[in-house]
């Protein structure tokens, strides 16, 4: 192990409260195993070896039980788990399994060597009791599973491995609704408990990804939007702790690096930090913040992540942890080492990198690039990059995100790229960009409706004017004293005089079909929006 796996490397097997509590408990209530015998229920074979084992007490008397008998213990537990129904029977069993291989995992071989016999697999016998009622029964099922698969010298693939990643996608997302408030059937089980047995399973998945084979499967069976769904909504902060440990065991793998740049993770994980009182799940942000820059082996990859932190204004939050004591070394080195690399980032950051990362992130703002005439100039084409991705992003920001500044500065974005790009009405229209701003014209938010109507004018027209270059035009005619028409001042490049014939009067901006009308229809809804004069001018006309 090297010194960033030791660092948090919490026994991912140990159990939570509620599980440790009721396995005491198990364990307390010995079997009458003559009573199954008696009931032809179990062979005298298994009957005498579980008498037997049960009599060693230290781990070294089992321990040396098992090196000549432990094909034997293999068939006796699996014997006995597959003849009994009565569930605290199957409960004893299943502790007794997790208690052996607890104390050695290298006793996994005996449960492998036993099925190559049967020509089975080890967690054949236990992926069944994932569908049993009782709780504490399937997560000990789930538990003793993940140890096989972690521990053993045989990988779980197929359909085994896909139905045990199913089912931990399916337990983890329960916690996602119940977090999200909606109402998740739990039968008997306590909010408290249920959310115990929840890191239990996240507990077996941090198991798992310790393998770097099953980082892939996780990854292909799209578990990283399931990771991101349970710290997108309210958890308690050690399932919170779990879910970030996970992501810094996939960013362990080159390959996962660059898997992940298409996740929203480090705003996630930035927002998290931001709010951190525990110093176990700060620990683990930046050790996955550093598995990021520092496991990531291609140049662009390394970029996009500092550039991604430090549009989170990660910068500024390392400043604040690093005037603080720590007990744990790894943290302060941590915090060193990501302030350096951003730090380097900073000196090479570009208006155009400071966009991009600001819009990968989702969280626009009004930063200075967006009302930067000269950056538009300069990098209005740079957005055709890659496929059009960059405007990708932008459009598709236009339909999913309801936070109104966001809206407005997409809107905004928008404008002056068909203003500064020859080409861009057309692009836009082609990916839906055009339809989706003018569905924002009549947005609550006045910010959202001002920036769309702007954008829709500069889709409409062949020459545009600034707000601030009408304004001009305003004072001069107050001087002057004399109005003129809206469409003579916005240099609308008119194709009729007036409305077209087929426009009826009541056709607001958005269902207008002749671009020259439009545009001036757009600028009059822009005009009443942005100065009083022009609303007496419109009046008077």
């Amino acid at each position: 192990m090297t010194k960033m796996d030791i660092r948090g490397a919490v026994d991912a097997a140990v159990p939570t409260n509620i599980i440790a509590a009721k396995a005491a408990e198990v364990r307390a209530n010995k079997v009458n195993w003559q009573s199954y015998l008696q009931g032809q229920m179990i062979s005298s074979e298994d009957c005498e070896f579980i008498q037997r084992f049960e009599m060693k007490r230290s781990p070294e008397e089992k321990q040396e039980m098992l090196q000549t008998e432990g094909s034997q213990c293999a068939k006796t537990f699996i014997n006995l788990m597959t003849h009994i129904s009565k569930e605290q029977t199957v409960q004893y069993i299943l502790t007794m399994v997790d208690d052996t291989l607890q104390e050695n995992h290298q006793r996994v071989s005996i449960f492998f060597d036993y099925a190559k016999r049967s020509k089975n697999t080890a967690w054949s016998y236990f992926l069944p009791m994932l569908n049993r009622q009782d709780l504490f029964t399937v997560h000990m099922a789930a538990r003793i599973i993940a140890k096989l698969a972690a521990w053993g010298k045989e990988l779980m693939e197929g359909s085994d491995l896909n139905y045990y990643f199913n089912w931990i996608k399916t337990q983890l997302s329960s916690q996602k609704l119940r977090g999200s408030g909606v109402a998740v059937e739990t039968g008997t089980v306590s909010s408290s408990d249920s959310s115990q047995y929840v890191q239990c399973v996240a507990g077996c998945l941090q198991l798992m990804l310790r393998v770097n084979e099953y980082r892939f499967a996780w990854v292909e069976a799209d578990g990283v939007n399931c990771i991101m769904g349970v710290l997108s909504n309210k958890c308690g902060f050690q399932l919170q702790y779990q879910m970030i440990f996970s992501i810094w065991l996939l960013a362990f793998s080159p390959q996962m690096c660059e898997h992940l740049r298409r996740y929203n993770i480090i705003p996630v994980l930035s927002d998290i930090l931001q709010e951190s009182v525990k110093e176990k799940v700060t620990r683990i942000i930046l050790a996955a913040f550093r598995n990021f820059l520092e496991k990531s082996t291609e140049r662009e990859t390394r970029q996009e992540y500092a550039l991604a932190l430090i549009q989170c204004k990660v910068l500024k939050q390392l400043e604040n942890l690093e005037q603080q004591k720590y007990d744990d070394e790894d943290i302060s080195e941590d915090i060193k080492f990501l302030l350096e690399k951003l730090g380097e980032s900073v000196q090479d950051l570009s208006s155009f990198d400071e966009y991009s990362s600001e819009l990968k992130s989702g969280r626009l703002e009004w930063s200075p690039v967006h009302k930067s005439e000269k950056f538009w100039r300069e990098n209005a084409v740079r957005l055709n990059e890659k496929n059009y991705e960059l405007l990708k992003i932008l459009t598709k920001l236009l339909e999913v995100s309801d936070d109104p500044q966001v809206l407005a500065v997409a809107a905004h974005d928008v404008g002056e790229y068909v203003r500064h790009y020859p080409r861009g009405k057309r692009v836009i229209e082609q990916l839906g960009g055009k339809q989706l701003v003018m569905n924002h014209m009549h947005h609550e938010d006045q910010q959202v409706r001002y920036n769309a109507l702007l954008a829709v004018q500069k889709l409409m027209v062949h020459n545009w004017q600034s707000p601030r270059a009408w304004k001009s035009q305003e004072s001069n005619m107050v001087e002057r004293n004399q109005p003129q028409g809206l469409e003579e001042m916005c240099c609308v490049e008119r194709t009729t005089p007036s409305r077209p014939a087929h426009v009826p009067p009541e056709c607001n901006a958005a269902s207008l079909s002749t671009d020259a009308w439009t545009g001036t229809a757009i600028m009059r809804s822009v005009a009443l929006q942005t100065s009083p004069f022009w609303t007496v001018l419109i009046n008077r006309k």
